[in-house]
């Protein structure tokens, strides 16, 4: 099958255009260069004798080969500073990528576990957000995940010790690997959010089955679907997904590095858009998986030229509708976006 030339204007639309980034794990952004500053600063010894060799080693098979080396990145984060520096790394990146707001994603059991305080990570990320509103007029928020390779009881420890930073988080999540951990498993946890009335995502469909994302819907009552991908295996799941709205943020470049697509070409976002589902597009974990939220619209769009305008705007709406903010923000961004591709795009 031959498709139509691509818009050569549309990589330049898709860059330019306002968007909200709402799957992006701040511990993954972590780029090779920082990961050895910090090493360095810290006296933390690392694997790897190089950058260049760690970058070498981002050749993942499945998602817990990419988790054995996101831990050990991870292991430079010791301070507040740091953390906020992680994350300051990133707001650069997103406002440079026209990124207007952002939900992002935090590990704390990843580093409470080698003693490092939780005040630390919320208090260093929560510097990072306020100083990215105040420089780059992008609205950030924090969004606690639970390790679901871990026990309920390990994530009720860690929901707790956060709660007298509650004004600095506004949900929680559920993140690392998805073999053998049903969303289930956490049920009562999620209920305990629910009642404290922090926003609730889940992590379900990528490399577990589209009966997780039912789970996850069900039994933990999320409001977002984190990838979601496999909800295609069941047309019942698709249509249900479709007339209540709940939105997956989809990571394409994440989905192929994984393994999940064996390339972008393959990937099934457009059948998404088409089933009607509230599909976003967003980077996962950028400095492992290729590239940040723009890199990730270009090459996609690139690789399905069946892609136009039309979809870049629905992905940007479908961003805004997705975020946890106020109709007040979502309209204010809607009309930035009908300067970069009206309405009748």
């Amino acid at each position: 099958m031959t498709h139509p030339p691509a818009d050569p204007s549309l990589p330049a639309l898709l860059q330019r255009m306002p968007k909200a980034e709402l799957h992006i794990h701040i511990e993954g952004s972590l780029e090779p260069e920082l990961i050895f500053r910090l090493a360095e600063r810290n006296g933390v010894k690392l694997a790897y004798p190089s950058v260049e060799a760690l970058r070498a080693a981002y050749a993942f098979t499945d998602l817990q080969s990419f988790l054995d080396i996101y831990y050990a990145g991870a292991s430079v984060l010791l301070k507040e500073a740091d953390f906020f520096e992680m994350a300051w790394a990133y707001f650069e990146r997103a406002a440079a990528d026209n990124v207007v707001h952002a939900e992002l994603f935090f590990d704390p059991q990843t580093h409470t576990d080698r003693g490092v305080p939780i005040e630390a990570v919320i208090v260093g990320l929560t510097h990072a957000c306020r100083r990215a509103h105040a420089e780059f007029g992008i609205s950030a928020k924090l969004i606690l995940c639970f390790l679901r390779h871990l026990s309920e009881e390990a994530a009720f420890a860690t929901l707790e010790a956060a709660l007298p930073y509650r004004e600095h988080f506004i949900g929680v999540g559920l993140d690392s690997s998805e073999r053998g951990h049903p969303p289930e498993k956490f049920s009562r946890v999620f209920a305990r959010a629910r009642e404290l009335g922090l926003h609730v995502v889940a992590h379900a469909g990528e490399e577990g089955p589209a009966a997780y994302i039912e789970t996850a819907l069900d039994d933990l009552k999320v409001q977002r679907i984190d990838h979601g991908v496999r909800c295609v295996e069941s047309p019942a799941l698709v249509r249900r997904l479709a007339a209540s709205r709940v939105p997956l943020t989809v990571c394409p470049l994440s989905n192929v590095k994984l393994c999940v697509f064996p390339t972008l070409a393959a990937h099934t976002l457009p059948q998404l858009l088409a089933a009607g589902l509230c599909v976003t597009i967003n980077s996962d974990d950028p400095a492992y998986f290729g590239g940040y939220i723009n890199t990730n619209f270009v090459e996609t769009f690139a690789a399905l030229p069946q892609l136009g305008r039309a979809h870049a705007r629905q992905l940007a709406l479908n961003s805004f509708e997705a975020s946890f903010v106020d109709v007040a923000h979502k309209a204010r961004w809607r009309a930035q976006l009908d300067a970069v591709i009206p309405a009748d795009a």
